[in-house]
């Protein structure tokens, strides 16, 4: 299966969730919170979003199957969490009875049938398309081989949804929170026509919050709560006021007069406020990383010259003095608290992974130029200079990150880096094509599980931009995916083995993970960051005694 994440650094829209403030509580009433976004919303049709901040506009007003709370899966539109029968091929969901959209139609098992067609239909176009492979025919509905009525996707009766895999889909219940999965009104769809999803009147929803008075092109919208929502009686806030806001020197000037309660800030700002009581941090499920080109540049195929790129980088420096977000050196290119172990819930996936690649990330100068001595001599360069060229975003901060990655690498005997900053539609296309030395590339998860991360290195992946391979890693992302997908302790086993081969040969070198900064009023609580980094608002509560 293919993940198609990709982000640029500096590129505030792409990394964040969504900036959140409320207003403080002499700014407005009781039970409404004003939250800002940091863009618009492209489109709140979910067969076609792609953005992180259509996807929590949807999260805020549609439900489907499954929801998050904290790091578990619980039931939402499905009345229970669905274990997979037929050796792991086959999910059966019992739909909740007696729940209606917000224009009062009833939401049942073909919602998510119609939705699901829709989204791998090629007349709909859907960039996300790709996400359903591995359910029964999907993959050839997406290329016109099959009709969209041949999808793995039935509704056995009207309150029973039922799913065909061609294959185990081990993280199954996880993938199918993304926002692509959500349930459809099919009459609604049908009358926008193609202007479903442009404007609120053009929708209906089915979630704890519904939209008014929005378009497209708006910079500001309204959220009210649903009355027609299942869990409307938990749902403790009224009313989501948003407002576009890009600057984060704004940002905090309104946080400082009461007119934001949770204000999303980056950069120098981030660094003024570090001491700030209010400032909080929330990590988000991105990691950056060096890419090196194998194939054009033999010598990185020696192990020892990638660790010493790696060794001779101060990530705690990168981190704190450069991008000042509250970022988070990396020890691996899978996000910290995101993926936990089966058999050990307080365990994430890097805790058990770190030893090799705290070893090989390690900040050691002294050890990286004797690595670096050995690897020319392995190769036969002893001696010989290296020019390298450094490809990255061109962004400010982007800039900035990749200044400070050329002093840190020219550190290294005989090495000398050149810049190539150019923007993120040309670094793309440009990693595909293979014209680069070095890049720095980005991935965010499309669902929170390791494979999201480590297939992409494997030899066969078109994301793996550098050409690093290792049959023992193919082999064991694999067996995770046939063996043992349905023996959740074994496939952790192998995808952990996979993630320290990847570790200590450093086949790409982990530089930080993304982390948001904000400033948070006491007057909100109870916002739920799962492991998808959305936030759940269903849990949201205001004290307005608080500031």
């Amino acid at each position: 299966m293919k993940f198609k994440k990709l982000l640029a650094v500096g590129a505030t829209t792409i990394l964040a969730s969504i900036t959140l403030a409320a207003c403080g509580s002499n700014a407005a009433p009781k039970d409404q919170a004003n939250f800002s976004s940091s863009d618009i919303i492209a489109t709140m049709d979910s067969s076609t979003n792609t953005d992180v901040i259509g996807a929590q506009a949807l999260n805020n007003t549609m439900e489907g199957l499954y929801r998050y709370k904290g790091k578990e899966v619980k039931p939402a539109m499905a009345t229970k969490v669905v274990k997979p029968t037929n050796n792991g091929l086959t999910y059966t969901f019992p739909i909740r009875k007696g729940v209606k959209w917000s224009n009062g139609d009833p939401v049942t098992a073909n919602d998510f049938v119609y939705s699901w067609q829709r989204t791998v239909d090629p007349k709909t176009k859907s960039q996300y398309a790709y996400i359903y492979e591995g359910i029964k025919n999907a993959k050839d509905i997406t290329a016109g081989k099959k009709p969209v009525s041949s999808l793995g996707a039935k509704a056995v009766n009207k309150y029973t949804f039922q799913v065909t895999l061609e294959k185990p889909i081990p993280y199954f219940n996880q993938l199918i929170m993304n926002a692509t999965f959500l349930p459809q009104d099919k009459k609604v769809v049908q009358q926008a026509g193609k202007k479903y999803g442009t404007s609120s009147k053009y929708l209906a929803f089915n979630g704890p919050y519904k939209m008014s008075s929005w378009s497209s092109p708006n910079n500001s919208w309204t959220m009210t709560k649903n009355s027609k929502y299942w869990n409307a009686k938990n749902v403790k806030t009224n009313k989501l006021n948003y407002q576009v806001t890009k600057d984060a020197s704004t940002s905090m000037n309104l946080f400082q007069s009461h007119k934001l309660d949770l204000a999303a800030i980056g950069g120098d700002t981030a660094k003024q406020m570090k001491k700030d009581k209010h400032y909080t941090t929330q990590p988000q499920t991105s990691t950056f990383y060096f890419e090196m080109n194998q194939k054009k540049d033999p010598y990185f195929k020696n192990a020892k010259l990638r660790q010493a790129i790696s060794m001779s980088i101060n990530r705690k420096q990168l981190v704190s003095k450069v991008l000042g977000s509250g970022d988070i050196p990396a020890n691996s290119v899978t996000p910290q608290k995101m993926s936990y172990d089966p058999a050990n819930k307080s365990k994430d996936f890097t805790q058990e992974t770190s030893q090799t690649g705290n070893a090989a990330t390690k900040y050691d100068p002294a050890q990286a130029k004797q690595l670096w001595k050995q690897g020319l001599a392995e190769t036969n360069m002893t001696g010989k200079s290296i020019n390298i060229t450094l490809l990255g975003d061109d962004t400010e901060v982007a800039k900035q990150q990749n200044e400070f990655l050329q002093s840190e690498l020219e550190k290294l005997p005989g090495v000398k880096v050149t810049l190539n900053n150019v923007p993120f539609k040309s670094r793309l296309s440009r990693s595909v094509s293979g014209d680069f030395d070095m890049v720095v590339s980005a991935w965010n998860a499309d669902f929170p599980d390791p494979i999201n991360f480590l297939s992409l290195f494997e030899t066969s992946n078109a994301q793996n931009d550098g050409h690093w391979s290792n049959p023992q890693y193919d082999a064991l992302l694999e067996k995770s995916m046939t063996t043992d997908a349905n023996n959740p302790t074994a496939r952790w086993n192998d995808m952990k083995q996979a993630q320290d081969i990847l570790n200590k040969e450093q086949g790409v070198v982990p530089l930080y993970q993304v982390t948001q900064a904000y400033l948070k009023s006491n007057r909100m609580s109870g916002l739920d960051y799962g492991p998808s980094g959305s936030y759940n608002n269903v849990s949201l509560k205001l004290n307005n005694s608080k500031k």
